[in-house]
């Protein structure tokens, strides 16, 4: 069961979303997502975000619930991604005089948005480090640029000792969703925020002054308890480290040939005393999860087809995302398979040398077409190489 009770004064109104199937229409999302929205009820009120447009009407019913009958003076634009920004129009309507809070970027991108007539006799622009007064409560306003947008900003709430972490801290799955929050949390953050590790750490760093009791992010549980671990996770994360010992091996295999292969190699590897060896093929793994264990491992190897002489596309468009997302200091093997020209290895190392600090070990195997006995020894040197 979700728990959702952070504490009297400081009240959740999201919604989980059970029937969306891709979040930002390209993570798949098997438990679905939350979209989370807070209230603070003090002599003035604050609403934390709104809500997606897909559950528009059930935000609405918690929020009137929540601020039972009063006012809100306030809402605080975190973020301006439609999951979380599309109501800002409906709040306006529904509470004509509310101010809106966020910072110099907030403003020069919500227009692109919405029209907002009186934007500039409603807006209350903040800085880092400037202090939002509800009464007891205050809002302490930090700066988080590229965590994962621009404008992002998250709220330390000095009272209760909250932080409104935007997306940080974040993960996939419905609030009533029984899963560890590891795996979820670690596809989400990769995905959605692994470029930008290093504007992570200077949050962090921030975060590092603050007495936290709470963190509420905008997917995703409210963390109360053993805070350390989760600040842990993003600190290896967010610095590129390896989290996990063991092998990804992911392969990319046209008629099962180099797959063959890789399953050999996984065999090798686990005879040689690895004990997690994770094997996936590109072709059906969910490509978020491909990017999620080849950042969790520190030791990985690229198998790929030679199609139309270059990198068969599900290894491809593997490498091209990691570069996106700022892939580096991995030990990496090289298998390649090709009937008449094998040329997938050279491909592939062309796209792993614009990446920094990846070390690719020698040998580099070619395969011709199907796996033979003469083969064996270049696997079983490979192996020893990206042991060592």
């Amino acid at each position: 069961m979700k728990d959702t009770i952070i504490s009297k004064n400081i009240i959740y109104i999201g919604e989980d979303d059970k029937e969306i199937d891709l979040f930002e229409n390209q993570y798949i999302v098997p438990n679905g997502i939350s979209y989370n929205s807070y209230v603070i009820i003090d002599d003035k009120i604050a609403i934390m975000e709104t809500i997606d447009k897909r559950k528009t009407k059930e935000w609405l019913n918690n929020l009137d619930k929540a601020l039972n009958g009063r006012t809100p003076d306030y809402l605080i634009i975190s973020h301006l991604e439609p999951d979380h920004a599309y109501n800002i129009e409906t709040v306006i309507n529904k509470y004509p005089n509310i101010k809106l809070v966020g910072n110099n970027k907030t403003f020069a991108f919500l227009p692109q948005f919405f029209n907002i007539e009186d934007l500039e006799l409603r807006k209350i622009e903040v800085k880092e480090g400037d202090v939002l007064d509800l009464g007891n409560h205050k809002l302490h306003f930090i700066m988080a640029p590229m965590v994962h947008w621009p404008e992002v900003m998250m709220e330390y709430e000095e009272c209760e000792k909250v932080l409104f972490s935007a997306d940080g801290f974040g993960k996939f799955g419905a609030l009533d969703t029984n899963e560890d929050w590891d795996c979820e949390a670690r596809r989400y953050y990769f995905n959605i925020v692994g470029k930008y590790g290093e504007q992570v750490q200077s949050i962090l760093k921030k975060a590092s002054t603050l007495d936290i009791k709470t963190i509420c992010p905008l997917h995703g549980p409210i963390l109360k308890e053993n805070l350390s671990y989760y600040i842990n996770k993003y600190d290896i994360w967010s610095k590129y480290e390896v989290e996990s010992d063991g092998i990804y091996i992911a392969c990319a295999s046209i008629h099962g040939n180099t797959f063959n292969v890789c399953k050999k190699m996984k065999e090798i590897l686990e005879k040689k005393g690895v004990k997690k060896v994770v094997l996936a093929d590109l072709s059906r793994e969910d490509f978020a999860e491909a990017i999620e264990d080849s950042f969790r491992y520190g030791k990985v190897i690229f198998a790929s087809s030679t199609y139309n002489m270059g990198i068969f596309s599900p290894m491809r468009n593997l490498l091209l995302n990691l570069k996106e997302k700022n892939y580096q200091n991995r030990k990496v093997g090289i298998i390649e398979n090709g009937t008449w020209a094998p040329n997938s290895a050279k491909c592939m190392k062309d796209i792993l040398a614009t990446m920094k600090n990846i070390q690719i070990v020698e040998p580099i195997v070619t395969i011709k077409s199907t796996l033979k006995n003469s083969d064996i020894e270049k696997l079983n040197k490979l192996a020893e190489e990206i042991l060592n």
